[in-house]
């Protein structure tokens, strides 16, 4: 079998509101949808995080590998990413996120190839149904959604969401730049969704340390699971472990500092960042090793949520529930999509591979909407438009 073309597509996943996070709005993602063809007729579909990776891979990535064994990851990846040691240094690692979104489809090859889901081609299943958060935050009002402006409408919602679908793990906000604020969410989240249920938060390195202090210390009665990223350093977090018994993770993983420093707790990662799935996996298992958790984070697509899904099933060392926007998301690429969490849980495909259907009306009307919008802006600042926000917010 043989590659014979590849296609980038980007896309623009809107939620159903924006919502706040410590830097701007969040209005949805832009994703790029990767489509590689073989000689065989097999078509595997990955996606690449972010949209600078559609020019990477449309005018030279997909040039490299045409002719290419798609089963030999190790020499397609080759062909596509410099030395990463040196790539960091200089270019940044767009080649490696775009590889990555390559990558995933490749497995998807592999998976279709052999008429088997990936958790089989990974070594089977641990688990067949995966645990996923409910997200909460401040968020703007848009036609009937959203609208969460106070701690008594966050809470609303939760409690809403654990009524009517089950769910008893949450993950959300706390950024809004008034400690006092952030506290009042977490104790009225609390009280709505009730002591058995698990609450992680994510400050988006909104916090100098010492309010970080305070605000830990005053978290400290509401059992949170994790606080994501309180301050913007591994050295800040490691003068903060000395005030909080509340584990700390992070979107960036570095695991020479996490095991000198003992922080943080945990690595939150997507697949592509890291250079996809095959990375990801050397990564868990030395964070396995290491006495680090591991999970994954939101707004991806179906295609790569599946990914998730197949790697989180075949792993035994992910435990703890991955972050999920599922429940905002109003449009997704691939036929079986958006994901909706039940109980928490959501169940791995069997079809062949990732085992999901790339709907080309989905898709195309997803890249319209790219092209009628742009590149979502994530840092936009309702309140000093065209200025961007600097942290820490307090």
């Amino acid at each position: 079998m043989r590659i014979t073309s590849i296609r980038a597509t980007p896309v623009n996943i809107p939620l159903e509101a924006p919502y706040l996070w410590s830097v701007g709005t969040y209005p949805g993602t832009t994703k790029v949808i990767v489509e590689v063809r073989t000689d065989e007729g097999l078509v595997g579909i990955g996606e690449a995080p972010s949209l600078d990776c559609e020019p990477v891979i449309n005018k030279s990535l997909a040039d490299r590998l045409k002719g290419m064994d798609p089963f030999d990851l190790t020499a397609c990846e080759q062909r596509c990413v410099p030395d990463t040691r040196v790539l960091y240094l200089t270019d940044g690692n767009v080649e490696l996120k775009a590889f990555g979104g390559i990558e995933m489809a490749l497995w998807d090859i592999k998976g279709k190839a052999l008429n088997m889901p990936l958790y089989k081609v990974l070594g089977g299943a641990v688990r067949k149904a995966i645990p996923f958060t409910e997200y909460y935050a401040y968020r703007l009002p848009v036609g009937g959604a959203g609208g969460e402006g106070s701690p008594a409408q966050v809470a609303a919602y939760c409690a809403r969401m654990r009524e009517q679908h089950g769910s008893t793990f949450f993950e959300g906000k706390c950024s809004t730049g008034d400690p006092a604020v952030d506290v009042r969410i977490i104790k009225e989240v609390r009280a709505a969704v009730g002591d058995d249920a698990m609450i992680r938060v994510d400050g988006n390195m909104a916090w100098s340390l010492p309010t970080a202090r305070r605000l830990l210390a005053d978290l400290e009665p509401y059992n949170i699971r994790n606080f994501e990223d309180p301050v913007a350093t591994y050295h800040e977090m490691e003068k903060l472990r000395r005030h909080s018994r509340i584990p700390f993770s992070t979107h960036g993983p570095d695991l020479k500092w996490a095991a000198r420093l003992g922080v943080p707790d945990a690595f939150v990662l997507n697949l592509t960042v890291w250079g996809g799935i095959a990375r990801t996996l050397k990564l868990i298992a030395a964070c396995e090793e290491m006495g680090i958790d591991f999970w994954f984070y939101s707004g991806e697509t179906g295609v790569a949520s599946a990914g998730y899904l197949h790697v989180y099933a075949a792993t035994h060392h992910l435990r703890e529930p991955s972050q999920s926007l599922f429940r905002f998301q109003t449009d997704d690429v691939i036929e079986e999509g958006p994901f909706r969490p039940k109980n928490n849980l959501i169940p791995v495909p069997e079809g062949p591979g990732l085992g999901v259907t790339l709907s080309a009306t989905a898709l195309k009307r997803c890249h319209e909407r790219f092209l009628r919008e742009g590149n979502y802006d994530q840092y936009h600042n309702p309140g000093k438009p065209g200025v961007f926000v600097r942290l820490p917010l307090n």
